[in-house]
């Protein structure tokens, strides 16, 4: 019953959040499922860190394919490569069964989602959609 709860209520901010929203939302779950894997790791449960891992990826991925390249510029150029980069790290640490690329890409991934918290903070509403370069 809780479980329904929760997923009305994630349902209901997704339908009404602003593009920012949106994007600290997948940073949220994509960190949760961070620090999944690797709580995961530690205790030696390969098939539960492997799909935390795969959701993360698959976070990072729609990340990705949300970036506009025409409006976003250089700023959406550079986040792609970012994304890339973390892609490569998790899938290496799924297969090394390694912790230092999923404490690293965990660590980039705060600091993002501590950028545009504060992009949220400082954005005018109108200019929100068009300042960030995704396609939303």
């Amino acid at each position: 019953m809780s479980n329904n709860a929760h997923d009305a209520y994630l349902e209901s901010r997704i339908l009404s959040a602003d593009p920012i929203e949106l994007v600290n939302l997948l940073y949220q779950g994509c960190t949760a499922a961070l620090r999944e894997a690797r709580q995961h790791l530690a205790s030696g449960e390969i098939a539960a860190r492997s799909r935390s891992i795969t959701k993360a990826c698959e976070i990072l991925i729609e990340l990705a394919a949300s970036l506009d390249h025409e409006r976003g510029g250089e700023i959406s150029q550079r986040l792609g490569q970012l994304y890339n980069y973390m892609l490569r790290r998790l899938s290496e640490a799924n297969c090394q069964q390694s912790d230092a690329p999923l404490a690293e890409v965990l660590g980039l991934l705060c600091t993002l989602a501590e950028a545009w918290e504060g992009l949220k903070k400082t954005a005018k509403p109108a200019s929100m959609h068009a300042a960030q370069g995704w396609s939303f």
